[in-house]
């Protein structure tokens, strides 16, 4: 403290140095509490102050960004919004078309961020830092094959583009409706590396039963992959599923208990 006195900074913007030299990306309570070492108490008041002040923006209860001085009264202060999702969301993973856009499964960008999450939460549609978040709550049990992604010094966690085609095959809105899933699915069977036999063993341990009809679906007509989907056939559950629940699914196909849009054939992309 004294070294930085002698040149002559205010007591406050001092502290806040120092603050912000313990911290990485974020800064939490904890990390003012032991920079400052002053009880957590304190340090959350100081935080609130400082955010009061325009010096640091609340992320959420107890956790702040520092603002710097060029953009001082814009909303967005994170250059990558990725790095909320660790610190907010975990246990949980980036997936869905985010996924599909970090693995070259897809050219539409999307402008809100997809987030699958272990952690309780109360709701879908989150807005951090002016950006769109959609999160869905999972079970910890299908929290894997996930692949570390690291972002500056941040590790965060995003589902293999096989696990990102069984999540969106199980929920079609995570791949932004099942027409763009099946482009999505079209991708991912073209990379060099795909390996189309995991499909059906990621979708084995999610326990998905909607996810063989889908897939074997949209395998069927698709050259070279027609014995993938005869395999997907031992695994049907009983009753029947909408290829996409978003959509008006009138029209039963029996062989894959499926219900699937009239116009299908003519209206599909992919």
């Amino acid at each position: 403290m004294a070294s930085s006195a002698k040149k002559g900074l205010p007591r406050g913007r001092t502290r806040l140095a120092d603050v912000l030299r313990a911290s990485k990306e974020f800064v939490s309570v904890d990390t003012a509490s032991s920079a400052l070492s002053i009880e957590r108490d304190a340090a959350a008041r100081l935080l609130a102050r400082w955010a009061t002040q325009g010096w640091l923006k609340r992320i959420r209860r107890g956790l702040y960004v520092s603002v710097p001085v060029a953009t001082q009264g814009s909303e967005q202060v994170l250059e990558d919004p990725w790095l909320l999702v660790p610190q907010i969301f975990s246990p949980g993973y980036i997936g869905g078309w985010s996924a599909a856009e970090h693995w070259g499964l897809t050219e539409q960008v999307f402008r809100g961020i997809c987030v699958l999450t272990a952690k309780p939460i109360r709701k879908k549609n989150w807005n951090l830092q002016g950006v769109p978040f959609v999160v869905k709550g999972v079970s910890d049990t299908s929290l894997f094959d996930l692949k570390p992604v690291w972002r500056g010094q941040a590790k965060i966690m995003v589902s293999s583009p096989a696990r990102t085609m069984v999540d969106m095959l199980a929920d079609p809105a995570l791949g932004g409706g099942i027409r763009h899933v099946s482009e999505c699915l079209n991708a991912y069977l073209a990379l060099s590396d795909a390996k189309p036999a995991l499909l059906i063993d990621l979708a084995k341990q999610l326990g998905n039963g909607a996810v063989f009809k889908r897939l074997g679906f949209l395998l069927a007509d698709k050259a070279g992959f027609e014995s993938l989907a005869n395999e997907c056939l031992a695994f049907l559950t009983q009753g029947n599923a909408k290829l996409d629940p978003a959509l008006p699914c009138k029209k039963l196909v029996k062989k894959w208990r499926l219900w699937i849009p009239a116009n299908w054939k003519d209206d599909k992309r992919a």
